[in-house]
Formats: structure tokens, sequence, C-alpha cells
């Protein structure tokens, strides 16, 4: 098709003509191509349109800097949109200097009424750009400074693709390219999916930033759109930060902010991901159906680390287990509860569903596989991918080491650790896929690092609890998921009465869970101060969260005074 100067453009489609349009706008310096992905997820349920911009692709590409400059781009999209989309509105979908030139449409008159929503991804009006860089400097606090001067060293390529001549020397000898490959070798996506710009749409797309980067940003506008918008910001972006597009609330009204892990090229990287969110924005507004998580990405509303959350607590029909269900749904979360006693499933579902969103009770014995990957696909298929796991189901064992025979250890092994390594397993799976991050939370034990001579097994396997959630953490983290490890000490949640002493007839048995019961009631550290600060230490991110005083000390003394704590052991008194 022609642009209204006379700008060849071309244009492909997908998919049937009688569905919503979706039109996908790439950036600098790509073509089309970098769609192919996303195209490919849509094409099923929308007739899906991409164009190489002027200057770029199979586009014509004009002599005139003036050619370039963001009116004319917006009156390119405006002849694109009227051809594919002639009797109706389209849906947006937008990278990089494709979103920029977006926003400056959607902001417009240029296209009014002609779009139903518009999805941004790694691009902010220049408007908006300006404004938020005068706003942080006109309140200099820490924060506001760290935030501009983090955005100005990713933004320094603008400054040097305002000289002449050089840029094009650094496109021609390939010096270009070979910094982008560096930058995308830092994300393993981008390095799988390696983006290969044509040197001569790194050339002419230069006219890009010369016509308008300085212009707009000296000038911020109050450019104001009511249609819906949803910004997807990557949070490894090596060139556009998160808070620097993520401000918009004050300019679009109807929005949603998505910060999801990814680096610069999500729409080559995670297709899937792109494609997921840009369907649930154009089902919001083509049918009205608002996901769990575009309700949570609503800018102007707090939902908290757990409002409109998915959390699946483990072992949630006592103690501990409960009392995190009962507190997660007071703040807002939808919680599935599981335990291998199916009544008390239930019965924690029931108190917590008349505190806060319907709950789920399952059934699963965490120790068995095969049922704990059953309840992971029964889990997604009826409530979708869980937000927050927290892997609490235990056993109590104690007894020394030469009383435990090779029973206890593989139950308590079982249970304890494999239940963790399972339910993390299955469920960072499902979170990896999804792309937007997560949480697991494993339920260790003070014991994990506070000496017995009675807690051989259950210390041991609490401490691989431990270790395993570090390890997890470090790997994870690239996926957006955060690991967090909880150390209670004595909490008085009734395990004494559960707990198998090794090597005791019945009789002594009985004795050793009493006189432990009168110990834990004696401490009164209740499930509901647990369940606090667990929130509490998840809310703040911390990796390893002891719980209760004499958790907090002996993780001091564990790191500060090993030998004293082996000495204390020694004498038959350790804190647990």
């Amino acid at each position: 098709m022609t642009a209204t100067d006379g700008t060849p453009l071309a244009v492909f489609e997908r998919g049937d003509p009688d569905k919503p349009t979706i039109l996908a706008v790439h950036g600098y310096p790509d073509d089309h191509t970098v769609w192919d992905g996303v195209t490919e997820a849509l094409a099923e349920r929308f007739h899906v349109v991409a164009y190489d911009v002027r200057g770029a692709g199979g586009s014509g590409r004009p002599r005139q800097r003036s050619a370039y400059r963001l009116d004319q781009l917006a009156a390119d999209l405006r002849s694109v949109v009227d051809v594919v989309s002639p009797d109706r509105p389209v849906h947006l979908l937008a990278h990089d200097w494709g979103s920029i030139q977006s926003w400056h449409a959607v902001t417009g008159d240029e296209l009014r009424g002609r779009i139903a929503s518009f999805t941004s991804i790694s691009g902010p009006c220049l408007d908006h750009a300006g404004a938020w860089f005068r706003s942080k400097l006109r309140r200099p606090s820490p924060r506001n400074l760290r935030e501009v001067a983090t955005q100005l060293a990713c933004s320094g390529y603008i400054g040097f693709f305002q000289l002449p001549l050089i840029p094009e020397l650094a496109w021609r000898s390939r010096v270009l390219p070979r910094v982008i490959d560096r930058l995308e070798k830092s994300d393993p996506a981008a390095a799988e999916h390696p983006t290969r710009p044509a040197t001569a749409d790194g050339i002419d797309g230069l006219a890009l930033y010369r016509s308008n980067m300085l212009p707009r940003l000296g000038r911020p506008g109050a450019r104001r759109t009511d249609i819906p918008v949803q910004v997807i910001a990557p949070t490894g972006d090596p060139f556009v930060t998160a808070p620097a597009q993520s401000g918009i609330a004050e300019w679009a009204p109807d929005s949603w902010v998505r910060r999801v892990p990814g680096g610069h090229w999500l729409p080559r990287t995670r297709p899937d991901v792109v494609a997921r969110c840009a369907t649930e924005l154009v089902d919001h507004v083509e049918c009205g159906q608002r996901p769990r998580s575009l309700r949570r990405a609503r800018t102007g509303t707090s939902h908290g680390a757990f409002g409109d959350r998915l959390v699946v607590v483990t072992g949630a029909g006592n103690g501990i287990g409960r009392e995190l269900a009962l507190a997660l749904a007071d703040r807002g979360a939808q919680v599935v509860a599981a335990d291998s006693d199916p009544a008390a499933a239930e019965r924690t579902a029931e108190l917590t569903a008349a505190r806060g969103p319907r709950a789920h009770a399952y059934e699963v014995d965490v120790s068995d596989g095969a049922a704990m990957e059953d309840f992971a696909k029964r889990v997604r298929a009826e409530s979708g991918v869980p937000d927050i796991v927290v892997n609490n189901a235990g056993i109590g064992l104690a007894g020394t080491f030469a009383d435990t025979a090779v029973r206890d250890w593989q139950r308590v092994i079982d249970v304890n650790l494999w239940g963790v390594i399972h339910g993390s397993r299955l469920f960072a799976e499902q979170m990896t896929a999804r792309g937007e991050g997560g949480r697991i939370v494993n339920i260790a034990s003070a014991a994990a690092y506070l000496p017995s001579q009675t807690l051989s097994a259950y210390g041991a396997t609490k401490a691989a609890v431990l270790a395993l959630s570090q390890s997890m953490g470090a790997e994870l983290a690239g996926s957006g998921i955060s690991v967090h490890a909880i150390c209670p000490g004595l909490v008085n949640t009734g395990i004494t009465g559960r707990t198998r002493f090794a090597g005791t007839d019945e009789a002594e048995q009985a004795d050793r869970r009493q006189a432990a019961g009168m110990l834990y009631q004696r401490r009164n550290f209740t499930p509901e101060r647990a369940a606090r600060d667990i929130l509490r230490a998840v809310e703040r991110g911390k990796a390893v969260a002891p719980v209760t005083p004499e958790a907090k000390v002996g993780l001091a003394l564990s790191r500060l005074s090993p030998g004293l704590l082996r000495a204390l052991a020694r004498t038959g008194r350790s804190p647990v």
C-alpha cells in the first residue's frame, strides 16, 4: 500500500479478516518478522497484521529526515488501519519504536475512534518520558535520582545516534550488530532467538532518533488517551527501564502495567507471553473478561503482595498451613488448600472462603510423585497457574540416629524433602512457562541449622530443604521466581501429637509426645503469629526467614559461633 506522502509500505496479514484485528508495529532496528512467533500464536483466533515501517524491511526509504517525524508515522499507521480494518477498530500491539509512534498516534486525533486497545512493550510516549524525567528531578529523593541515573545510563546510545556519520560507520563496520549480539547473550532466551538486523534498516532507521528525540523529550506535553492501554515492561530491558515506561496512570487512566521477566526483544524471545497478555486485553475489551492477571495489573489499585493471587498451600489441613491459608484469604488471595486428610482440607477451604475469594480443597500425598503431578495438572486446569506455592506439608520424627530405622528415614525424607521437591519442580515449571514470575515458599525449620541429639533425621531433611531453596532461588531468579526458605522454631501447632519418636514402644512414645506437647504449650508461639511472620518475610523478599525468637537467635549463632551450638548440642541443650 502507499502512505500519504507516497512512500510504499509492505503489509502482511494472517488469519480470518472477519475476526478482531490485531495490528503489530515493530521497533528499531527490526522489521515485521520480529512478530513471527507472536503472529503464529494469535492467528487462529484473530486477524493479525504487521507491516514494515518506513525505512525498514520491504517498505520505502525516504531520504528526507522530516519524512520520519512522529506525525508522519501516525499517518502511516492510520493508512494501514483504514486498509486492513475499514469497518471496525483495531487492537494495537507495538514494541520499541513501534510503541513510541503508537503512543503518539493514540494520544492524538489521527486515529480517534479507530483503536480499540493498545498493548505497548519497551517503548514509552516521548512526551510522557520527558514529563517523567522532570517529575523525578523536581523531587530529588535518592530513589528518584537512582531511577533517573539508571535510565540515562541505559539511554546513552540515543546521544550517540545524534552524531553525524559515526553511527552509520558503526553499522557498516558491524560494530553495532556485535554490541546488540553481546547484549542479547546476557539473556539466555535472546541468545536462542538472536536479532539479525539488516545494515540498511539500522542506518535508515537512525532518522527516527534524529527527527524526534530531542524535539519531543525537550517539551513534555499532556498527551492523554482514553482507550484501554496495557504496558508490558520487561524487567531486564537494557534500554528502557520499567519505571520509565510504567508510570502511565496520569496519561492513560484506563490502563494496566505488567512487569515480566525478560529482555528487550520480548516479542522474539517470549512470543507466547506477549500473545497471551495481548489476548487477555483484547478479550477484556471485546467480551468483558477479566482474568486474575489482568485485575492485579490495573493501575491506580493496590493489591499488595497477595491480593488477586492464586496460592497453593500443602499441609493446609491444620497448624501453620491452615493459618497461612486464612491469612492469605484475608489479604485477598484465592487459596488452594491441599492435605492428605481430605476432611481437614475441606474444612480449611470452608474457613478460607468465608474470609476471602472462593477456595478449593484437594486431597494429595506430597510424597507421591504421580499424585503430585496429577494435582499440579488439576490446579492448572481448574484454577490456573499459581502465583505462590507454599510447600508446607511435613511430619515430625524424633529420636537418636542409632534408633532411627531405615523405614523412618524413608518416610521423613519422602514427606519433608520429596514433598518440597515435587511441589517446587511441578509448579516452578508452570510459572516459568507462564512467564510472569511467582514465589515458592518452602517451610524448613530452625532444626536445619541447629544441631540436636534427637533430631538427626528431621534436621537433615530440613537442612536439605534450606539448601535446595537457596540453590533454586539462584537458578529461578532469571525467570522472576523468588524462593523463600522459612525456618520456624517452637510453634504450638500440635505437631508433637503426631511426631514419631524412633526406638520407643507405644507407652514411652505417648509419654514423650505429652512432654513435648507441654513444652510447646508453655512456649505458646501460636500458628497465627507464625503465619503473620511468614507472610511478612515473603513480602519483604527474604530468602531465609527464621520464625520465633529462638530460631532468629539460633540462625545468628550458626553464622557467628557454630562451635557454641555444637557444644550445646553435645550437652543436650539444643534450642529445638
